[in-house]
């Protein structure tokens, strides 16, 4: 089975949801060494709940042993949906194909390497029991790299109601999830835009563990464009800033004139004007640099969203019995 993530992504949004109450979806890349453990906690937490549930595992791309293992767990649990991507699309295009394969009436996203414990999941669901339309996990103690932390600061500085877009442990209501798979946005920052999407959004403090097992998949580049993602998607403010800036430059460059014309500055009367130049041209020049930097950004977005290629291709479907336990 092929499907692209653009060509009918909006129809399978529109589709009623008819499955268990909850679907967990979990993207992952060569995880192999994470997933029995991963697939033995996560039947643990279900096996307490009184309702029945649906495992999503989005396989994006893997190259190593995890789509035999995903296939076996999939084979030996009717509850488990094994979806195959025909290459590696990111993180974020895996979740959207595990959004639309997904049925339950809420859909938690976790992440496969066990910093977020699966049993950290109840605590979202019992925020979610207060009407909220999406909760998030706010990580406590995070055990990750300076780069990952330095962004979810980033992140937290232009955020005005969230702390912790970064976190992937959060759950969200069926209708939230269709006006997400109807967005068509190329660079989509999904915790953003479903919040966006949202009524009403909550977080909840959850456990943050070290990787056990292998390393990040997320390397500084892919940093870097996911908060550009989330920059240039999300807000105008860096715009405005570089435009702030500009101004204030521009006044402060006249006030400095000024005070050269005033005599106020000591300096040499021969160096006085070459060394007023230079400071004026450099800072300029610096601002129009990073000013054309941003302004690029945002048009080469556009160019990708006009050239529509799919975010993602499903290349199988192995699906369950729906909604029963092994």
């Amino acid at each position: 089975m092929i499907v692209s993530g653009v060509s009918s992504a909006r129809d399978v949004a529109e589709r009623p949801a008819s499955g268990p109450p909850l679907s967990v979806v979990i993207p992952l890349f060569n995880e192999e060494r994470s997933i029995p453990e991963l697939y033995r906690r996560l039947a643990a937490v279900l096996a307490t709940m009184t309702e029945p549930a649906e495992i999503v595992f989005v396989n994006d791309g893997s190259t190593d042993e995890s789509e035999r293992l995903l296939d076996a767990i999939q084979r030996s649990d009717p509850r488990v949906t094994l979806v195959n991507l025909a290459y590696n699309a990111g993180q974020h295009a895996a979740v959207l194909a595990g959004f639309r394969v997904s049925r339950g009436d809420i859909v938690v996203t976790l992440d496969a390497d066990l910093q977020n414990p699966p049993e950290e999941i109840p605590k979202l669901l019992m925020k979610m029991r207060d009407g909220f339309d999406v909760v998030g996990g706010i990580r406590q103690g995070r055990q990750d790299a300076l780069g990952r932390r330095a962004l979810g600061a980033l992140v937290r500085v232009f955020s005005k109601d969230q702390t912790d877009f970064g976190c992937m442990l959060r759950a969200y209501r069926r209708t939230v999830v269709r006006r997400v798979l109807r967005y068509g946005d190329r660079s989509l920052f999904i915790p953003a835009l479903a919040a966006m999407l949202a009524r009403r959004v909550a977080e909840v403090p959850v456990a943050h563990e070290p990787r056990r097992f292998g390393r990040s998949r997320y390397s500084m580049l892919r940093l870097m464009r996911l908060g550009f993602d989330w920059l240039t998607g999300f807000s105008m403010l860096p715009i405005q800033i570089v435009s702030l800036a500009g101004i204030v430059t521009i006044v402060g460059g006249f006030v400095f004139g000024l005070a050269l014309l005033a005599g106020r500055v000591p300096v040499k009367p021969d160096l006085g004007p070459v060394f007023a130049l230079f400071v004026v041209l450099f800072i300029l020049l610096g601002v129009a640099l990073v000013a054309i930097g941003l302004v690029g950004e945002y048009v080469g977005r556009i160019y990708l969203e006009v050239r529509r290629r799919p975010r993602y291709v499903i290349e199988s479907i192995r699906r369950g019995v729906q909604g029963t336990r092994p």
